[in-house]
Parts: C-alpha cells; sequence; structure tokens
C-alpha cells in the first residue's frame, strides 16, 4: 500500500515541491548543494557508498528531461566527478544508476552513484 502511494503522481508532485521549495528543510547530510540539484547520503544505503542526486524541480523520470535541464545535467555529471574524487571510487569502481519505468520506486527524478569498496 505504502509503495502505491509513494509512486503515485501526487507522491511525485509533492516530493519534487519539497526538492524545489523546501531543500533546506530536508533533513538529509548533503555532500553537494548546487542551485539545481542535491547530492546527499543515501538515508538506508544498500552499498557502501550510496549517494543520492536529486533536482531541486518536479522532474518525474529520465523522460520528462528537456532541453531547458541542461545546467542540471552538467550539475550532474560535475557532481559526479567531484564525489569520486573525493572518495577514491575511479580506482575502486562505481556506478551511476538512474532507475525508469518499473524499476522507479518514486516519482522523481534521481541518480545512485554506488560504489560496493569503502571509501
Amino acid at each position: 500500500m505504502l509503495f502505491r502511494i509513494a509512486r503515485s503522481r501526487a507522491a511525485g508532485l509533492f516530493i519534487g515541491w519539497m526538492f524545489a521549495h523546501m531543500s533546506f528543510a530536508i533533513p538529509v547530510h548533503r555532500l553537494r548543494e548546487t542551485s539545481t540539484l542535491m547530492a546527499f547520503e543515501h538515508p538506508k544505503p544498500v552499498y557502501p557508498v550510496h549517494i543520492l542526486i536529486v533536482p531541486k524541480k518536479a522532474i518525474a523520470s529520465m523522460m520528462h528531461i528537456t532541453a531547458a535541464d541542461s545546467l542540471f545535467m552538467t550539475d550532474v555529471f560535475q557532481t559526479v566527478q567531484s564525489l569520486v574524487t573525493e572518495y577514491h571510487l575511479e580506482s575502486r569502481g562505481y556506478r551511476l544508476i538512474c532507475n525508469g519505468g518499473e524499476y522507479q520506486d518514486v516519482p522523481q527524478l534521481h541518480f545512485h552513484l554506488i560504489s560496493e569498496s569503502h571509501a
């Protein structure tokens, strides 16, 4: 039942609104923050390094990114490069994952930067 609610369009709009207008109040350990995104440690990590990168506006999925989101996408890749360097992941290995469709649990675009190696 909770997953059905979390996957609803209303939940996606609420989550997007929170990141757009109330990101300062979200209780997470911020690793990076720009005008377009927040990167923070996953609250329930599945990997030794598990970082979420979330836009500060409502974007339902990768399929909803437009040319107007080019600054966000630039920020994503610069943030990933910075975190890979900081956590020394280039030699250890890492993945950047963006789930979509049935694999996406929450209807808000987000990326997972993960590594099975400890930083």
